[in-house]
Formats: structure tokens, sequence, C-alpha cells
């Protein structure tokens, strides 16, 4: 999770990318929580990458090591200060890479039930999509092993696109490959990416196998991140397993059609908010209609209409527009 997170701007200028609520939590924490679920066993460990330390301060570290504690794991902090590419990434933790691990991409969420193959060596998680052309995809053999990784692929290969969620039964070997990515200056895109290291795993011959997800929501830019929201809260409500309307709203005159997210403290006056709405703790919401939004933490809104927006912290927003994306401390009078 070390990016800036810069096609999500200007939520991302004050916020990292994977801290951003959805459906009332970060990305990363609803990221990290999924993959306990599908995993079904004890986690030791949680290692997060970070970018600087300027931009992912203290107050980030202290998220995360609250995350892996509710979890049962410790967390540990690793820094990648340049922008090297994932196969570098990952090599900044390389002292926890040891036994078996998940390794993630921290901008995704997803929503999945399997079980791990016992018989592969390492397990890529992807999805059917109706475009392959527009992913990285796997080839199959008749033994329904992965043989290749193919970006972009002009001709069809496969409809499996990779998601960005890698098991591994033992991760040391990884960390092996990718030391050799390193060491030999293997580049692509000028930057050293996982892939090659898969290669190399593939090559001696290790197997690997598909955990196919039922829905892979992306959070890389406003637009996406509003319909992501809207999902999951269709999820959440489906699961039954969340408080999706905290007990301190205060509710005047106004009406919340589900599934909305809304945090403690909001205020509500003549407002009619949802369906796929999220609003972060104390909020002041006057005189508005808000459908397929997010709001994030201690903002007020206004008279206003509001529909596929996407609000940050500390923002006051009065006014008649609609598909708004107004950063964090942003004022619209």
């Amino acid at each position: 999770m070390a990016g800036r997170g810069s096609r999500l701007r200007p939520h991302s200028l004050t916020v990292p990318k994977p801290l951003i609520p959805v459906a009332g939590q970060p990305i990363v924490h609803r990221l990290v929580k999924d993959i306990v679920k599908v995993l079904n066993q004890p986690i030791d460990e949680i290692a997060f990458i970070l970018g600087e330390l300027t931009f992912f301060g203290e107050d980030v570290v202290a998220s995360l090591e609250a995350l892996a504690t509710s979890l049962g794991a410790k967390a540990s902090i690793y820094r990648q200060d340049q922008p090297l590419g994932t196969g570098h990434a990952i090599m900044c933790a390389k002292e926890s890479l040891s036994g078996p691990a998940v390794i993630a991409y921290a901008d995704t969420l997803i929503r999945a039930n399997f079980s791990l193959d016992p018989d592969a060596d390492a397990v890529i998680w992807v999805k059917q999509v109706d475009k392959p052309e527009a992913f990285g995809v796997v080839k199959l053999n008749d033994r329904l092993e992965i043989i290749e990784l193919v970006e972009k692929p002009k001709d069809f290969v496969s409809d499996l696109a990779v998601i960005g969620i890698y098991y591994f039964k033992d991760v040391s070997v990884l960390k092996q490959e990718l030391q050799y990515v390193l060491d030999n200056n293997i580049v692509n895109g000028g930057e050293y990416q996982i892939n090659d290291g898969i290669k190399g795993m593939m090559a001696k011959g290790n197997v690997f196998k598909t955990g196919q997800v039922d829905e892979w929501m992306d959070c890389g830019n406003k637009a996406v991140t509003v319909e992501t929201n809207a999902r999951m809260l269709r999820f959440l409500q489906a699961d039954g397993d969340e408080q999706m309307v905290a007990p301190s709203v205060k509710i005047i005159n106004s009406k919340i059609i589900e599934p909305c997210f809304i945090g403690e403290h909001v205020v509500l006056n003549n407002a009619t908010i949802g369906p796929n709405v999220s609003i972060g703790k104390n909020c002041v919401i006057e005189n508005t209609t808000i459908t397929n939004s997010l709001v994030q933490t201690n903002s007020t809104i206004k008279n206003a209409h509001l529909e596929n927006a996407m609000i940050g912290n500390y923002v006051s927003y009065d006014g008649n527009f609609k598909a708004v994306s107004l950063g964090d401390y942003s004022v619209l009078e």
C-alpha cells in the first residue's frame, strides 16, 4: 500500500487511498478481514508495506497496528521509499517472507468463498471478466494449473483476470526468485514486478492454481469507488452482520432508504438519504437529498441534491451541484 493513489485525488491527497472508508470501514481493513475469512485459519503476522513517513505517518501505523491486533496478529511495518514496482515492494518486507503467506494489493475489495488447493505451491486469485484484453490473465493447462501470465492479450488466452491477491505455501521461494530479479536488474516498465518472480517459480516446476472470487471491486478512482461503495452496502445488507446505522444518529423529519451506512453522531435534518450512501461520523446533513454517494467525516452539507458524489472530511458544502468530488477541508458555499 505504498502508492500515492493519484487517480483518486483529491481524496488521496490527505488520506492514503487504502485508508479511505468504503461502507464505513477503510478499504484495507475490509480487504484484510475478507482475506482472513477466506483463509479460515489463524493469522500470526500482517506486514504492511507503506510509502514515505511524511504521508504514511504514525496515525496510519496506529490504525494498521490496531487492525492486526483485532485479528489476533502482530503488525510489521515496512517502507518502500521509491516507486520501484510490486516485486521491489514485496522485498521491502523480506524479513517477513517465510512460511505460508498471502500477498495482496490494498486498493481492491473482494467477496469470495473457496478453499485453498492443498496440492498447489501457490494460488493466484482470479475473477472471470467480460473483456480479458483489458487485464492481465492466466493461461491454464488441461490440469487447470497456471502455466503462463499474459498481460492484456490481443488474442484470447482466457477470461480469468488476475486481481492482485496471491497465496504461497512457502513465500520464501518467491523471495529467492525476487532476489534474483533484483540482483539481475530484470525490469518491466522500469519496475521490478512480482510476475517475474512468479515466472521463475513456474520455470522450476512450482504448481500454481487459481482461486476464483465471486466479486472483485476496484477503488482506483472516484467513479468506481462510489460504485464499489454501493455494491459493498448491498452485500453488507444481505449479510446482516454489521450495524448499518449508528444508534446515535439524530433523525429530524428525514428518511433513510436502505442500504446505507451512517456513522456515529450524524444529524439528518429534512434530508433523504439513500439508497447506496455512506456517511461518516459527526456529519450534519440539512435540506438535502443524497443518493449513491460517499460522504466521509465531520462534514456539513446543506441545500444540496447529491448523486454519484464523493465528499471528503471536514467539508462545508452549500449548493445545487450533483456529481461533485470534494477533497478534505474544501468549502463550497
